[in-house]
């Protein structure tokens, strides 16, 4: 212990374990409470709005202070995670009673147990439900060569790492949405603002901890193995960052690390890339406004466990471009539709399923309570079940069925472990082993023995009393307890000459005379006493015991189980994905090799789903066709595009609010859908493999980075320039809006011209720019295509149909007055509209006219007086309070006439 002049013992301690974590808010366990100190108490009671106090002096200050009951303190441990904080917890690790042994002034012994991070969160109630929690760490590339990412979500234990550049960072930072990264220290700048961008909390360790070979090394002996060889060809970068990964368990978790999933290698090319802003545009987990509500996920989500749901936003955040796992998700999707019973079934048994795998996470370090291991056995039951309906599928006439077998791997062989949880488990464990009661009666004899001393001592003694006073024919024996004596038997003094003469003298032995009675006590009570004095004692020990047990042969078949959880998660995804295809009418889509992109009456999920909440007209439906000829020299499947006069990009004209943006949105998130396993919301759909999503749709800034509006798009958009490839889809919504007409009218030019000859991708390019349909004639792969709408009576009316032929007009000022816009200003636009589109000259030259015409842009000072109006007249001369019923009704009558009258003349 260092030497802290001044300061008690205890506050020594607290100092020493302090600067051996500077970092952390350090919560020191005095009795029932954990005290924070110093400037720590400070930050903890402004973040969690408790009382600050003062206890003591240290320097001849007073020492600021604050404090969490133990029982609650998981509550404030959340607050104060989500607050940006890491939290060491120094536990008690001796019994005071032991400490006072050693001398008065001896400190109880303590050690720091454990940090808590917003990345090693274990917890249930520290953790979403639904949501991953990964910890990430990141390892630079060397001479050149791609960086290494690794991550694991320590509540369910897979591991997984990925070769990746600096430059796609961002891209799969933004996918996974870490809550913590781990950096070397000194932290490179760029990828902590890359952290902080998807809300992940920085963690810096020494550079050593990234070391290739040491991390090959940890990595691999932590399943036994002497090399990473066996579960992948993994990089120097990511052998670097899985040695850091586990490096900073074992930091936070003291030595205790969980049951981790050998790790597993991502290649680069195995999902569509989807990168930070068309992730956000097209809202696919979260809406722009930050929550669910709006997003794909929560339209698509019909899962029943969470483990499901959190394999669904896996699958929505990357989905794959391997075409035999698409099919194979497909399949696992058709089975459950063409068999309903099934799915119902399946979906029941799905309904009560715990999370088996944060339970077993908890179970692996020790963390768990009874009702973790009640989950184990109700998470494998559930297992077992749908291992046998799923291979009871044969009733239904998909006997043998390939889907059903892949899906049936893992969920069954669990019944021995299963046998024995039941057995030992009460029907309703406690949340805490130390409440009592986790094990169920008649499972173990000590056990019962213990508790039937515990619970009974009264009902044990008065038969032990009611024996001995049967054997001696005394019937005034007692059996009394005293602080001094214990327990004791006590006979009238009577009867105590027979207590001491044979047959009984030697079993009763004499302690204590008095003036009216005499007490003895036998070797069998003063057993029986000891039992009584440590049964509570005794039955949580025997309870902790088998518990122990249980959850150490839950630890020896860590894998099947683990396997059993992902299967569990894996059929949940595809029945719920199934029950929505039913109820929505969705397809499935031909996903393929080639460049086709053929979607017939497609609708957008989200839309569509809001509609219908609201009540309104149904989702009208639209075709897209962006099929492309194959590339040059490379391999497609199936494609009868060859020569074809293939169209892979539409240019869609047509006024705001018509529908263009939903349009562009629709066919990219059928496009993610098609591609993550799922059925789509079209008539048909047959899509070859994308394997890069762009988009660039809204208008937003980034003032901190000071950049405006047209500047993040104009980023946006050069990202995409020098990014999409020939499989690529890329949507495009209003390029150049953000400058002067010509230099916005230019940009959007030259951005198609660049998509179509050297991208040669497939898109969706929506503007305002009716100039650039000319290009159509000249882009042999350029389609023009527009949102029908039509006017009646004045008003413009969406019809939502996208048609062939490019927009006559913008509908601008139509829109600006449906917006609210004052009428004057309404009318002075249409009229300046009018003159603007009159004549042969350029817009520019025609502007520049009416600027010229003083007279008439003084007039726009005030507004245009209002065209006579007989009706409002008549109306303004009325008196009301001057005019009889009679009169007022006759009044009416005459401003009705009128009325009918200057209909027919209109």
């Amino acid at each position: 212990m260092a030497r802290h002049p001044g300061a008690t013992p205890v506050m020594a301690q607290f100092l020493d374990m302090k600067a051996a974590h500077p970092d952390s808010l350090l919560f020191f366990r005095m009795g029932d409470f954990y005290e924070l100190f110093f400037e720590d108490a400070v930050k903890a009671a402004g973040a969690l709005g408790i009382a600050l106090t003062k206890r003591g002096t240290h320097q001849g200050e007073p020492i600021p202070m604050c404090g969490v009951p133990i029982h609650n303190a998981e509550r404030y441990l959340n607050d104060l995670i989500r607050a940006g904080f890491r939290v060491a917890l120094a536990e008690q690790v001796e019994d005071p009673a032991e400490a006072k042994k050693r001398g008065s002034k001896a400190v109880v012994a303590r050690e720091v147990l454990r940090l808590y991070t917003p990345g090693t969160l274990v917890e249930d109630t520290l953790l979403e439900t639904a949501r991953h929690n990964y910890l990430a760490a990141w390892a630079p590339g060397r001479n050149g060569d791609a960086g290494g990412l690794a991550w694991t979500d320590m509540s369910t234990g897979r591991l997984s790492a990925r070769a990746c550049s600096r430059e796609a960072l961002p891209e799969l930072l933004a996918r996974l949405s870490p809550a913590e990264l781990v950096l070397a220290a000194p932290a490179d700048a760029g990828a902590e603002a890359l952290a902080r961008e998807v809300g992940a909390a920085v963690a810096e360790v020494a550079p050593a901890s990234f070391q290739p070979a040491q991390g090959a090394l940890r990595t691999a002996g932590l399943f036994g193995a002497a090399t990473l060889a066996p579960y992948g060809d993994f990089s120097d970068a990511e052998a670097g960052a899985l040695g850091a990964l586990i490096g900073y368990l074992e930091l936070t978790q003291k030595g205790d690390l969980p049951l981790l999933q050998p790790p597993r290698r991502e290649a680069p090319d195995a999902g569509m890339a989807i990168d930070p802003a068309t992730r956000r545009n097209l809202e696919l987990t979260e809406s722009l406004s930050g929550g669910r509500d709006g997003a794909l996920l929560s339209v698509i989500d019909r899962t029943q466990t969470a483990a499901g749901a959190r394999l669904l936003a896996d699958r929505a955040s990357a989905p794959v471009t391997d075409l035999e796992e698409i099919r194979a998700r497909q399949d696992a999707v058709a089975l459950f539709l063409e068999a309903p019973s099934l799915r119902t079934r399946v979906r029941e048994i799905l309904a009560g399923a715990p999370d088996l795998a944060r339970a077993l996470s908890r179970i692996g370090l020790g963390r768990h309570g009874p009702r973790d291991l009640k989950a184990l056995a109700n998470g494998l039951r559930a297992a077992e079940a749908i291992g046998t309906a799923l291979a009871a599928t044969g009733a239904e006439g998909l006997g043998g069925d390939p889907a059903a077998e892949r899906l049936a791997d893992g969920l069954s062989g669990h019944q021995e472990l299963i046998e024995a949880y039941e057995r030992a488990l009460a029907e309703d464990p406690p949340f805490r082993l130390s409440d009592g009661g986790a094990i169920r009666d008649g499972c173990d004899a000590d056990l019962d023995e213990a508790r039937r001393l515990r619970d009974r001592a009264r009902q044990v003694i008065a038969e032990r009393q009611a024996r001995h006073a049967e054997e001696t024919g005394i019937s005034a024996l007692k059996i009394k307890h005293n602080n001094v004596l214990g327990y004791f038997i006590e006979t009238p003094a009577t009867h105590a000459r027979k207590m001491m003469n044979p047959p009984w003298d030697e079993r009763f032995i004499h302690r204590q005379t008095t003036a009216n009675a005499v007490r003895f006590t036998t070797v069998e009570l003063s057993e029986l006493e000891a039992k009584i004095a440590r049964a509570g004692d005794r039955a949580a020990e025997r309870e902790k015991a088998i518990c122990d047990a249980l959850a150490e042969a839950a630890r020896g078949r860590a894998r099947e189980i683990s396997a059993a959880a992902e299967a569990l998660a894996a059929i949940d995804v595809a029945a719920g994905l199934a029950e929505l295809a039913e109820r929505e009418d969705w397809t499935r889509p031909v996903v393929e090799a080639s460049r086709a992109f053929e979607i017939e009456a497609g609708r957008h999920p989200v839309v569509e789903a809001a509609l219908r909440k609201a009540g309104e007209a149904p989702f009208v439906a639209n075709d897209c066709d962006l099929s492309a000829a194959p590339e040059e020299g490379g391999p497609c499947e199936g494609d009868p595009l060859e020569g074809s006069a293939a169209r892979p990009i539409w240019l869609i004209t047509g006024p705001n609010m018509a529908g263009k943006s939903t349009y562009l949105r629709q066919n990219a998130l059928i496009a993610v859908l098609a591609q993550m396993g799922s059925f789509v919301p079209a008539a048909r759909a047959r899509i070859g493999v994308v394997d890069r999503l762009f988009s660039r749709v809204g208008a937003a800034d980034d003032l901190a980075r000071g950049r405006s509006t047209f500047m993040v798009e104009m980023v946006e958009t050069a990202t995409i320039l020098n990014q999409a490839g020939p499989r690529s889809l890329v949507i495009l919504d209003e390029i150049g809006r953000g400058t002067a007409t010509y230099d916005g009218l230019s940009i959007a030019w030259a951005t198609l011209e660049h998509l179509h000859d050297v991208n040669r991708c497939r898109g969706l390019f929506a503007t305002h720019y009716h100039e650039l349909t000319a290009l159509a004639g000249r882009l042999a792969g350029l389609k023009t295509a527009t949102v029908a709408v039509r006017e009646w009576k004045g008003e413009v009316v969406f019809l939502r149909e996208i048609q062939p032929g490019a927009a006559d007009r913008s509908y601008g000022v139509q829109v600006a007055r449906l917006a609210g816009m004052p009428p004057a200003v309404v009318a002075r636009a249409r009229t300046l509209l009018d003159m603007l589109e009159q004549g042969d000259a350029g817009p520019a030259a025609r502007a520049a006219k009416l600027v010229a015409d003083l007279p008439l842009f003084a007039a726009a000072s005030a507004p245009e007086p209002a065209a006579a109006d007989p009706l409002r007249d008549a109306l303004d001369a009325f008196d009301p309070d001057a005019m009889t019923p009679r009169e007022a009704l006759e009044a009416l009558y005459a401003l009705k006439e009128a009325a009918a009258s200057e209909d027919e003349r209109a």
